[in-house]
């Protein structure tokens, strides 16, 4: 490719460190450079990129920290040979639900930016409160009833929202930012998100919402397209509708809008050309569901310490359980998730059960678990008149369902309905191997199974292919099972972007952003362009016939499982909302 061809950044704002990736029109990787938080900031008291007030549950991060970042990173890139006069287009991932409270000061001081000091020296003055509410943090119980209330119900405000309240979400942050610093709240003149406070740096001037991570609030009204009346009379508290709308500002549809181009800051100090443009960035989550060309109905797990459910469907059917946001880049998409605290670890302590059970500690952790997994019938069933053996095995407490740490056993049979707790029958922890697998996975099957498509060809609706990324996605027994119970009729994938997928998401939206033809969607032009060999590789079979169906009669006594526990938590007083 020619040396003056042109280049996008995408850049990733996380938790502990700001990533930059820079990508080719053929979505190459050229140029990458991080800022870790902990090992690079001068100046910053932080651990793990955030500091706490634990007497009231509060997690933030210093926003000047996010201005030493950008420009060390801007900094290592121009060291590394960035000819920055070939970067036509900028966009990020921000870490969701985090907020920036600017002072009435901001836009003179973004727009009046001096290239021969650094954005920290600049900038440290712009904002009302210096730091930022983090997503782990979890002061707002009492907004969060509020919240749940104002429109009826936690089902009401899934419906309007796409997500129940959630101590993270920024509009019961702001709520209780207008009680808790009121003299505060009333000299900031605007609000942004992690994602718009990026490319406000880039642009000189605060930039609005992207169209997905607005949906991160518990404001946004997603089937009306606009704020909920409601809900942001509730979020203004004392200080009164419109001067709420005003600090929030529009939500412009295009998630390949050009905002602007870069300001003259960027041109001066590092180089950009003047007509590098600003794509509207988007939060963490969505621009991982970028990182690929998801399709309608195909679906991305996330098998790490906790396991997260990604989707990509035109089917909007929110659940308190569940969450929806906006797809971030093509209308009439919609972006579904589901985010348990329980995985990785939950399958850890079955594996080291067996290793112990087994006497055998094997160079390769996982061998016995997986031999004994694949050994196992599914469901435990070794004819089809066995009852199927189910259980939740939650070393935490979980959210989805709403259900304390423990363990519970269940025998079904499907033909006459009958649901028994029990460990009779039960080989424990051998048939555990395979339990905890089908568990984790028949969660997610239940809460998406309203949104696959059908395939054709007389197949039952199904995804069309499933990812599987995070530390468990190299696993095969974990594939086949996967493939068994979710189905995926061109079969799972593992996906192997490192940990670079928001970065990806993003630069791929800077390109789609730019290079797009009228009309042409993200999924056309980044699925021409994707180079699937290098990131994906098919390790096992998706739907079979037989095995899928029968995994659908479990469904329905893996939901009577869960609402029987959840019935016996209630009556022992065990839960906890959050």
């Amino acid at each position: 490719m020619a040396s003056d061809s042109p280049l996008y950044i995408g850049f990733d704002l996380s938790t502990q460190q700001l990533k930059g990736l820079v990508v080719n029109s053929d979505l190459k990787v050229v140029h990458a450079a991080k800022f870790d938080f902990d090992a690079d900031s001068k100046g910053f008291p932080i651990k793990k990129g955030v500091l706490n007030n634990e007497a009231e549950h509060e997690v933030f991060a210093p926003v000047a920290l996010w201005l030493q970042a950008l420009d060390g990173v801007l900094e290592t890139l121009r060291k590394e040979g960035l000819d920055f006069r070939r970067v036509k287009g900028i966009s990020g991932a921000g870490q969701q639900h985090g907020s920036v409270y600017w002072g009435q000061n901001a836009e003179s001081l973004l727009r009046n930016l001096d290239s021969s000091k650094s954005l920290e020296e600049q900038l440290e003055g712009a904002f009302s409160h210096p730091y930022s509410p983090n997503w782990q943090d979890s002061s707002t119980q009492n907004e969060c009833d509020e919240f749940d209330a104002a429109l009826g119900d936690r089902k009401h405000l899934a419906q309007a929202t796409g997500s129940k309240a959630h101590h993270r979400f920024t509009g019961p942050q702001i709520l209780r930012f207008t009680r808790k610093h009121p003299d505060v709240y009333k000299k900031t003149s605007r609000i942004s998100l992690v994602s718009s406070f990026l490319a406000s740096l880039f642009l000189g001037h605060i930039a609005p919402f992207d169209i997905s991570d607005v949906c991160g609030m518990n404001l946004w009204n997603i089937k009306k397209g606009a704020y909920d009346e409601g809900l942001i009379q509730l979020c203004s508290g004392a200080f009164g509708v419109e001067d709420l709308k005003q600090k929030l500002g529009e939500v412009p549809e295009d998630g390949g809008l050009h905002l602007g181009s870069v300001h003259a800051y960027f041109v001066e100090r590092f180089g950009f050309s003047p007509d590098c443009t600003v794509i509207p960035a988007t939060g963490d989550n969505p621009a991982t569901i970028l990182a690929l060309p998801l399709l309608p109905s195909d679906a991305m797990v996330s098998l790490g310490t906790s396991t997260t459910f990604l989707m990509s469907t035109p089917s909007y059917k929110p659940d308190p359980a569940t969450h929806f946001f906006n797809h971030p880049t093509t209308p009439g998409l919609y972006m579904f998730m589901l985010c348990y605290k329980n995985g990785g670890l939950a399958r850890e302590h079955v594996r080291d059960a067996i290793n112990e059970s087994l006497k055998d500690t094997p160079a390769q952790p996982w061998a016995n678990f997986d031999k004994v997994a694949l050994q196992t019938a599914p469901l435990g069933q070794q004819s089809p008149t066995d009852p199927m053996k189910m259980g939740l095995f939650f070393p935490r407490h979980e959210i989805v369902p709403n259900i304390p740490k423990g363990q519970w056993r269940f025998t079904y049979d499907a033909n006459t309905g009958n649901l028994k707790e029990t460990t009779d029958g039960w080989n424990s922890p051998q048939d555990e191997a395979r339990a905890i697998i089908e568990s984790q996975l028949l969660s997610c099957r239940l809460r998406s199974r309203d949104l696959t498509e059908n395939p054709g060809g007389g197949l039952p609706s199904q995804p069309r292919r499933v990812y599987l990324v995070g530390g468990g996605s190299k696993n095969k027994a974990i594939a086949k099972i996967a493939g068994e119970i979710l189905g995926g009729v061109e079969g799972v994938y593992s996906l192997d972007v490192g940990d670079n997928a928001c970065a990806l998401g993003a630069a791929y939206k800077a390109v789609w952003g730019i290079e797009r033809q009228p009309g042409q969607t993200f999924e056309d032009l980044i699925g021409q362009r994707w180079n699937e060999a290098e990131f994906i590789e098919k390790i096992a079979d998706g739907y079979q016939k037989g095995i899928f169906e029968q995994y659908g009669q479990a469904v329905e006594g893996f939901e009577k499982m869960e609402l029987q526990v959840l019935q016996q938590v209630a009556e022992k007083g065990d839960g906890d909302d959050y």
